[in-house]
Formats: C-alpha cells, sequence, structure tokens
C-alpha cells in the first residue's frame, strides 16, 4: 500500500512525533492508523525502559480539584530538565495526573498509572505517559502523589516547583486557607501538631533543655525548659510556627480567631527534587 503524505501527516497531528517515525509505522501497519499508533507506542515503551535509570531533578506540581466528590489531587512530576518540565505537552500530563489522584480516596504512585483515562477507556494513566514521552524523549517519573476531601485549601507557587495540599479541621474562609497553604509553602514545616513529633525527638531535647539549666531551683528549671520547649516547636511545629504574614501570632493563633478550635488537620507539602 502506497503511504502518502497526507497519512503521514495526518499520524503526526496525533501523536506529535517525528515525520520519519510515522511513515515508518505507516508502512509497517500497511496504511492502518490506528496500528501504526500501536506501534509507536510499543517502541516507545522500550525506549522508556532504557532511560528509566536517568536522573529526574525536574518536574511540575499540579493540582485538582474533583466536581463530583469535591477531592482534591496533588502530584509531583519529574524529568530530566526545565525546558521540557516548562512544555505545554508535560504541565498538561501533570494536570490530567492530579485529577486522577483526586479521584481516589487513597492514591499512590503505582494506582494512578493503572486508572483509565477518563477521554478514553481504553487508555491507561501510563499510556498517556508514553504519549508525552514519545514527543518529549525524556525520563518521566510520578514521584508522589495524594489527594484531600473536606475542609481543604490548596496552593500552587508561581514557579510550578511548590504545591501544598491543608486539610482544615472544620469550616475556614478561602483567603486564610489560601494564607496557610502559603505559609507551609515557604515555612516547609515537618509537623503538624506537637502530638506528631516523635517521642524520643521531644524527649532529647527536653533533657538538652534541663541539661542547661542546671543549678537552678526547680520552678524556675520547668520554666526555662518549657521556654525552650516551646520556641523549638515553633520552628518545627505548623500550628506553633509565627504566621509569615504577622509573625506576632502563631499560625494555630491565626486560625483560632477566624473561628475557636479551628486547626490543621494535615498537610502535603511537594517540591520538586525533595527526597
Amino acid at each position: 500500500m502506497t503511504i502518502t503524505a497526507a497519512m503521514v501527516k495526518e499520524l503526526r497531528e496525533k501523536t506529535g512525533l517525528p515525520m520519519m517515525d510515522c511513515k515508518k509505522a505507516l508502512q509497517e501497519a500497511e496504511g492502518d492508523t490506528e496500528a501504526a499508533i500501536e506501534i509507536l507506542r510499543k517502541k516507545g515503551i522500550g525506549k522508556i525502559e532504557k532511560m528509566s535509570g536517568r536522573e529526574t531533578s525536574q518536574g511540575r506540581v499540579a493540582c485538582h480539584t474533583n466536581a463530583d466528590n469535591g477531592r482534591i489531587g496533588i502530584v509531583e512530576l519529574r524529568c530530566e530538565t526545565a525546558p521540557v518540565a516548562a512544555t505545554d505537552d508535560f504541565i498538561a500530563l501533570a494536570q490530567k495526573i492530579a485529577a486522577q489522584a483526586a479521584s481516589l480516596e487513597t492514591p499512590t504512585t503505582e494506582s494512578v498509572l493503572e486508572l483509565a483515562l477518563p477521554d478514553d477507556a481504553t487508555k491507561k494513566t501510563s499510556d498517556a505517559i508514553h504519549d508525552v514521552f514519545n514527543r518529549l524523549r525524556e525520563n518521566i517519573q510520578v514521584a508522589r502523589v495524594a489527594s484531600f476531601a473536606g475542609h481543604v485549601g490548596h496552593y500552587i507557587h508561581h514557579n510550578g516547583q511548590v504545591g501544598v495540599l491543608v486539610e482544615f479541621s472544620g469550616e475556614c474562609p478561602e483567603e486564610t486557607k489560601i494564607d496557610i497553604c502559603m505559609h507551609v509553602t515557604a515555612m516547609n514545616p515537618p509537623y503538624t501538631q506537637r502530638a506528631d513529633v516523635p517521642a524520643d525527638q521531644v524527649e532529647r531535647q527536653r533533657a538538652e533543655s534541663t541539661e542547661g539549666a542546671q543549678g537552678k531551683p526547680a520552678e524556675i528549671v520547668e520554666k526555662i525548659v518549657t521556654g525552650k520547649l516551646n520556641r523549638w516547636y515553633g520552628n518545627i511545629v505548623l500550628v506553633d510556627q509565627p504566621f509569615v504574614k504577622e509573625e506576632k501570632k502563631s499560625v494555630g493563633q491565626v486560625l483560632n480567631a477566624v473561628t475557636p478550635g479551628l486547626t490543621v488537620s494535615r498537610f502535603a507539602r511537594f517540591a520538586v527534587g525533595d527526597r
């Protein structure tokens, strides 16, 4: 069968792949466009396997709100170079995977890859990654995914390199949600509440503080230790950190002023390249 320029052009428009690759696939498929697409996909999978060991230190973070279940998904999608991370193809792929994460209660990097695509149930998320790989020719990896539901705020930094989800214990104004998300973006707290800090770290910090106050009356020692522990918590615990927009108040105090008892239940902060 004669492979015409129009057939090659049509396949190239569908796949975004080089003209010569499209022509060879059409020749192998004897002019069948769908079969040619499958041939190109299989060849791409082989290339993905060869390139899977390449370092992926660049990428993008994306969020998506599921209108049906109210769940918000977040993904850190990695690639090899900054120019590829800035392409429309890569950005759209990150958004698509964030939407897949938002459809699951407890998404994992493995489970999102197996989900059928909403616009084509014959394909999975992994197929969408293969298609983008075929066009961009870089190692692409889903590094992390998560999804929260309920009273949730979300924020993506302007460079697309950091994204945050914050789950609140109750109703919270949208402006405050964004402010707290931006605080998490900037301050990167390791823990949400004091109860989340491992007990051995607390005891070690308490012992160090007590040792430094030796020789003083017991009641003074207790005040010194309590003060040092509070300052230490203020460095590592979200609700105890000084709020970035009003440092004389802690994040917890800001939330309590909005609604008594309001706090942060948990958060997820994804930054490209974090381990």
